[in-house]
């Protein structure tokens, strides 16, 4: 059964193309995750669905009677009930037939004649019924473990939602969104704010939701595990592609494949014609322009400057230390709670170390205390004579709006743009998908998407020997995510991450520090090879 289908639909935005003769069907039972690059129209989708805004042309028909649950990484509960108080108010139903049952229960201890009685237990049967049906039994568990994955400690469960953080009233939107159970559920960044147990019970919950599902992600092992079909937001239009993330990845290698050859000819014919603009320059003026324009765009797509090799260009000129840090018996707690102990470890040249654990176990403040915005409880923190430490947090928080994306990223003394060519750093910024008119902008005019990539940008050019970052694919697309895997790969520093994105972890990391590990003391970080 369709209950969500767009036909022909075009969507345009301050005369700027976003959708064009669009179709697409969500289906019950439908896990669709949602890809493509920052501004391609992923937000746009979903708010034709919710009908906050209109085609231009086309229709867009929703069946009537359904129940849609929206989730952004901006949702955000508010009030002053606490969020139990809210989770538990969800299941007003259960309440009603449990009400009920209390009543039962008294009125057959009051000692009821034999035809009262037998009312009472057949209705008593019939409660009981529609309580299992409910799952009623069940939903103070239910509510228990969804606060506790997603890391909501006694003390949040407790407070006002408007004394919590907006981070927490975000997480508390999701699990009011999935524990209402909707017809249809719009996900858009689900993942950014939880850590790794949360994104497994996330994938576990998606086992038993019956209903259908767009997920917007850049999280590629969690499409993985949920995504019945992948549809990616490209050159306006909906490529669609059965199966899970994996699959996408293969069967996208064969369409690209088809329209190489389909280009191959394409060139041809349009080289052959160009021949002929010479001779007739002045008659197909307009014409041969905009012909070279096609033919240097098809020149690009058949022969791009491998990354690796653009990436290699750019370090060419970086020197690093062998061992660039080395943490002694580093202690830190806040209040009675000791985050971690008597932490030891070398940060050598070639270390991606990746920093794991639960939400609110240390990591951050790891890096913080690792940077010098927070000072440990005691333990000793000795950085190699040189070593420069960048934190892209810092970076992407400390952005001038009033600075241009060009100038933004050579904005370190030792950049490396000041060393490596003007071609090889213009290769560099393509790469992060920053066209010519892009880097002339200022950054207040930039997403929130685009100003990750100019901090990334600039971290990756700053002449670093040591790069810090937390969670940097959270407000990073796939392809920008996809060059920053390579770039600290090819990295001739060390980098220190904190991240929940298990596929980004797995290709970037080489080794791990884990808080909390199976069978660690409190307070004890493992240090183990990724």
């Amino acid at each position: 059964m369709s209950l969500v289908r767009l036909n022909d639909v075009t969507v345009r935005y301050e005369n700027a193309q976003i959708l064009r003769e669009t179709h697409f069907r969500l289906e019950t039972g439908d896990r669709v995750g949602l890809i493509g690059r920052n501004g391609t129209g992923k937000t746009t989708l979903l708010k034709l669905v919710l009908d906050q805004i209109q085609p231009d042309s086309g229709t867009v028909t929703v069946e009537d009677g359904l129940k849609i649950g929206y989730f952004s990484q901006f949702s955000e509960l508010d009030g002053t009930a606490t969020i139990t108080q809210v989770l538990d108010g969800l299941f007003a139903d259960v309440h009603a037939v449990q009400a009920e049952l209390d009543a039962i229960d008294q009125a057959l201890a009051a000692g009821p004649d034999a035809d009262e009685m037998d009312r009472l237990i057949n209705r008593q049967a019939e409660l009981f019924a529609e309580m299992e049906q409910l799952d009623g039994w069940d939903y103070p568990r239910k509510i228990d473990q969804a606060l506790t994955v997603l890391g909501f400690s006694e003390a949040h469960r407790v407070n006002a939602i408007d004394d919590l953080s907006g981070g927490w009233r975000n997480r508390a939107a999701l699990a009011k969104i999935l524990l209402e159970e909707p017809d249809i559920l719009l996900l858009d960044e689900p993942t950014n704010f939880l850590d790794v147990a949360g994104v497994e019970w996330l994938e576990s919950w998606f086992r038993t939701f019956r209903g259908a599902a767009i997920i917007v992600s850049h999280d590629r092992t969690f499409l993985d595990q949920i995504a019945t079909r992948i549809v990616e937001v490209e050159n306006f239009h909906l490529h669609e592609y059965s199966g899970n993330f994996a699959a996408y990845l293969i069967e996208k290698q064969f369409r690209l494949k088809n329209l190489e050859q389909q280009f191959k000819h394409e060139s041809e014919l349009l080289a052959f014609e160009a021949e002929g603009i010479a001779d007739r320059r002045e008659a197909a003026k307009n014409r041969g322009k905009g012909l070279g324009r096609q033919l240097s765009n098809i020149k690009k797509s058949r022969a791009p400057r491998p990354v690796d090799e653009i990436i290699t260009e750019i370090y060419r000129g970086l020197h690093v230390k062998d061992v660039l840090c080395r943490v002694n018996d580093l202690t830190k707690s806040y209040g009675e709670r000791t985050l971690f102990r008597d932490l030891s470890f070398e940060i050598r040249r070639g270390n991606r170390i990746v920093v794991l654990g639960a939400n609110g176990s240390g990591k951050s403040t790891l890096l913080r205390v690792l940077t010098g915005e927070e000072r440990q409880d005691s333990g000793d923190i000795s950085w190699a004579g040189g070593a420069k430490v960048v934190s892209y947090n810092q970076v992407l928080e400390e952005l001038d709006v009033d600075d241009t994306v060009s100038h933004a990223v050579n904005a370190y003394p030792d950049s490396l743009a000041l060393t490596a060519t003007k071609k090889s750093v213009g290769r560099f910024l393509d790469m992060f998908q920053f066209s010519e008119a892009d880097k002339k902008k200022r950054i207040r005019e930039l997403s929130g998407g685009q100003r990750a990539r100019v901090a990334m940008a600039q971290c990756l050019l700053s002449g670093a020997s040591v790069l810090v970052l937390d969670e940097p694919t959270n407000h990073l697309d796939l392809p920008s995510t996809q060059v920053m895997e390579r770039a600290l790969v090819h990295f001739p520093g060390a980098v220190v991450v904190v991240s929940h994105d298990r596929f980004f972890a797995d290709k970037v990391a080489n080794r791990a520090l884990v808080f909390n590990a199976e069978g660690a003391a409190p307070g004890e970080i493992v240090s183990r090879a990724a």
